[in-house]
């Protein structure tokens, strides 16, 4: 915060002027003399009480005092020092005898009560009544009105506004003694450009390439997005630095910026001519170390990378040496600091140059071999400390290990236990001689529970939905009552219930996660159970639609599985399996989403899956590395043992369905037969389901905070049967298209966002039945530019714009890749710790949807997708 002190000193000399005001008496005071202080009155005073005046001065009745002297010039200086008046005058008033009677006349400043700002946003007066002090009871005075206007300016002209302007006005306010109000007027005016930008003396590089060099210092072109071509000196002085470095990749050491000169064209634009001197060329000569005794010169040359002969690059060499632009670069720092050796140093030095060739000493000071003697943690306010050592890879009496600490900020990120961009190592007590260093993890716990309270109206009534996901569960303190806060928290297990109900469906799921089983080694354990029940419902009725729970479809699922983290590929990657039983009971359901409405099926699986998490900079706004999952999915192949003639039954079954389609569901001896048919091929489900997902994120540019990061996604999934004769489950499939919310699904299906195109409408049609009853196969690409408008904990907001494709097949003979249904648009998130992720998308669809109403009637147009809870 700037704060503004005033000088409005009055010249010492001014300051011991006496003046005199004698009844009946002529006084010289050519000399001092010698007095007794008789008495002393205040004058002047509007809010202050006198008493208190008095006693500030130190002037006491009966004292002996001087005049003209030190003491009268002692108490001016004292009461300026307040800088509460604007005039302090000392009078004589009378002179009985010895005695001396002096009146202190002053003037207050005038107190600030309200100030108001016109020119600038709402938003933004707090920022600038804090930025300049400007407070009710400050006392206005010329050098905080002139520091004032001062500091407006220039802030105002380093984001840009040359012209801008800043005025202030001050008015009596009666409502107080002695107080005034304050406008502060501000014109920014517009942004100053810049209409062009012209080098003078570059021979070897060109205006092109040294335009290109400037990095926030851009000429008006049509069309420049990124970049924006306002002047801002601060930015343009470090691009010149820039421009040196330009210089200096391409093997000109010498090369210096000799002037540059901003000239101003009309009120909104500048030119600017920068004079460069770029000197001779050169080139890398020997390269030697020296002081090294851990590495060997081969093995320190392999990291440096530089080759005698190679064109001198003074950016290349600093970054090889220590490249403070990435957490984990490779350079011959880190890789001493990777080995315990946290106090080296590592410094290039000229040691001869020959013509054009310099020769280098790479000179290193190893130190001592560094460990880690303390590791605390702080800020943990919910989570036990266990929890957070356990990801920790920076124990005490290991060695240091920087690259450790960086992928111990991952791991604690990717919890979800605390804010990502507050997660901070930090050095302590470091010691050189004795080899040892304390680290402390100073972290800021983020909410880690999600509530999901929804209501609406939908499908012929009233739906509601309770959802409750504690990420940080304790399940051994539940019957701890002073732990209940407002659940038993800290152990970073998860446990989620979400029930939704309307007059035609319920669902009840439960879902428990133990993220380290026996508390010593990463190997999750998870255990779900979920049940469905979908009622018959016709339009009709009191109520517009009719529901008949004597008629229903249900499922009931229960999934066990094990997770573990292993170390090879890499210790990214985990390795997971699970078992799961679901049950599809079939009372009286028959409306043509399956084949028979009334018996079971059954399905008994296992799922194996290898994923590979690598996402840098937290789970809501990654920003570099991969996260990609393969997961594959068995049931026993129940035919290849079994006597019955499962091709006849299949034949028949595909001979009555177009049959009983014709008959809309009517119930007569086909749909009678094809139902038993369909029962017995399908009473054990056999399938098996492959699935791939990959993401990958790239930092294109900007800082910690504003990155702009691509994220490229790739998707295919395949349901495929082990017996031709028993053709196709009518479950497990993928349904392609719309907003992805997977919220409310009857047999398993996956649900897959492709925006821009209706909920599911990009689903291959069912040659037999010529509706939409889920697809076999599908694919999916997509980029997103993802740019952040805010990361804080509260809440983390992030815009974005994507193009997105993806189609569905019933088989691999019509599958086509290239054959893609495409999108485009733009998108919000928004992530609130207590409600998940919430965001809108607005998306195009460039071709026309696989409905059949669809075919021949042009693209898809623009679509509204709602995004509530999602997974990242």
């Amino acid at each position: 915060m700037t704060k503004f002190i005033s000088f409005n000193y009055l010249i010492t000399s001014l300051l011991l002027l006496i003046t005199l005001n004698v009844a009946s008496q002529d006084v010289s005071y050519e000399d001092g003399k010698n007095y007794i202080l008789g008495g002393i009155e205040v004058t002047g005073l509007q809010s202050y009480n006198e008493q208190t005046v008095k006693t500030y001065t130190g002037l006491r009745i009966g004292q002996p005092i001087v005049l003209p002297g030190e003491q009268i010039s002692a108490v001016i200086n004292k009461l300026w020092g307040l800088e509460l008046f604007s005039a302090i005058d000392f009078y004589i008033v009378n002179i009985e005898d010895e005695k001396v009677f002096l009146e202190l006349n002053i003037i207050e400043r005038p107190t600030l009560t309200t100030v108001k700002f016109t020119g600038v946003k709402e938003r933004k007066i707090k920022e600038l009544v804090e930025d300049t002090d400007l407070k009710k009871g400050k006392k206005i005075t010329e050098s905080l009105i002139a520091n004032t206007k001062n500091y407006l300016a220039n802030k105002y002209k380093k984001q840009g506004y040359l012209n801008a302007k800043v005025a202030i006005a001050t008015k009596v306010d009666t409502s107080q003694v002695n107080a005034r109000s304050m406008l502060v007027s501000i014109n920014k005016g517009d942004k100053v450009k810049i209409s062009d930008i012209i080098f003078e003396g570059n021979e070897q590089l060109s205006d092109k390439k040294l335009r290109k060099a400037l990095k926030s210092t851009k000429k008006k072109r049509l069309g420049r997005f990124w970049k924006k071509s306002k002047y801002i000196k601060k930015d343009y002085e470090e691009d010149l630095v820039l421009l040196v470095d330009k210089y200096a990749e391409n093997g000109f050491r010498d090369a210096r910026v000799i002037s540059d000169t901003l000239t101003k064209i009309d009120e909104n634009n500048i030119q600017l001519k920068i004079k460069v001197e770029e000197g001779n060329k050169y080139y890398f000569g020997d390269i030697d170390f020296v002081g090294n005794t851990v590495y060997t010169d081969r093995q320190l040359s392999q990291v440096l990378g530089i080759k005698k002969g190679a064109t001198y690059n003074g950016v290349l060499l600093r970054e090889r040496i220590a490249d403070n632009s990435k957490p984990d670069p490779n350079d011959i720092t880190s890789l001493y600091q990777n080995n315990g050796y946290l106090f080296s140093s590592i410094n290039p030095v000229e040691v001869s140059a020959a013509n054009d060739t310099i020769n280098f000493e790479v000179r290193i000071i190893e130190g001592k071999e560094t460990f880690l003697d303390h590791v605390t943690v702080n800020g943990n306010d919910r989570t036990n400390d266990h929890v957070i050592f356990r990801e920790l890879r920076t124990r005490p009496g290991q060695k240091y290990n920087k690259s450790d600490i960086i992928r111990s900020i991952r791991e604690l990120g990717q919890l979800g236990f605390f804010d990502a961009e507050q997660i901070t190592p930090d050095v302590l007590n470091a010691d050189p001689n004795a080899g040892t260093v304390d680290l402390d993890w100073s972290l800021v716990e983020s909410g880690s529970s999600q509530i999901e309270l929804q209501g609406g109206y939908g499908g012929g009534g009233f739906i509601g939905t309770l959802g409750l996901s504690f990420s940080n569960f304790s399940v051994k303190n539940l019957f701890n009552g002073e732990e209940y806060k407002p659940v038993p928290m800290g152990d970073g297990q998860t446990f989620a219930l979400r029930l939704q109900a309307s007059r035609t469906f319920r669902v009840y799921s439960l879902n428990f996660v133990e993220p380290w089983l026996g508390g010593k080694k990463p190997v999750q354990f998870n255990m779900s159970f979920s049940r469905t029940q979908q009622f018959l419902a016709s339009f009709g009725g009191r109520n517009g639609i009719e529901v008949d729970k004597n008629r229903q479809f249900s499922i009931t699922g229960v999934t066990v599985g094990m997770a573990k983290r292993v170390q090879w590929p890499d210790d990214f990657f985990t390795i997971s399996h699970s078992l799961s039983y679901q049950l599809y009971d079939f009372r009286n359901y028959n409306t043509g989403l399956f084949n028979f409405g009334n018996g079971q099926s059954n399905s008994i699986a296992y799922t194996f899956g290898v994923s590979r998490n690598a996402m840098q900079g937290g789970r809501i706004f990654p920003r570099g590395g991969s996260n990609f999952e393969i997961t594959a999915k068995f049931t026993p192949p129940y035919s290849l043992f079994s006597n019955k003639d499962f091709r006849g039954l299949k034949e028949r079954s595909e001979e009555l369905a177009p049959i009983v389609q014709q008959q809309g569901g009517a119930i007569t001896p086909e749909s009678k037969e094809l139902e038993r048919i369909d029962q017995e091929r399908f009473r054990l489900l056999e399938y098996y389901k492959v699935k791939f997902k990959g993401d990958w994120y790239t930092t294109l540019l900007g800082s910690a905070d504003k990155s702009l990061v691509l994220r490229t996604n790739a998707e295919f999934g395949f349901l495929g049967g082990y017996n031709s004769a028993v053709g196709n489950v009518p479950f497990e499939r993928f349904f392609v298209g719309g907003d992805g919310l997977n919220n409310f699904t009857l047999d398993g299906r996956d649900i897959v966002q492709l925006r821009g195109y209706e909920n599911q409408s990009v689903t291959a049609i069912d040659p037999l039945t010529g509706q939409q009853e889920g697809a076999l196969i599908y694919n999916k690409f997509s980029m997103e530019l993802r740019y952040p408008l805010t990361l804080k904990p509260s809440a983390s907001i992030f815009g974005l714009a994507f193009l997105e494709a993806g189609n569905s097949f019933n088989n691999f003979q019509d599958f086509n890749p290239f054959q893609l249904r495409r999108s485009a648009g733009v998108g919000l998130r928004i992530f609130m710790p207590a409600f998940g992720l919430l965001g809108i998308d607005f998306g195009y669809g460039f071709d026309e949807d696989l409905r059949p109403q669809s075919i021949g009637n042009g693209p898809s147009g623009w679509q509204t997708h709602f995004i509530i809870g999602q997974q990242f």
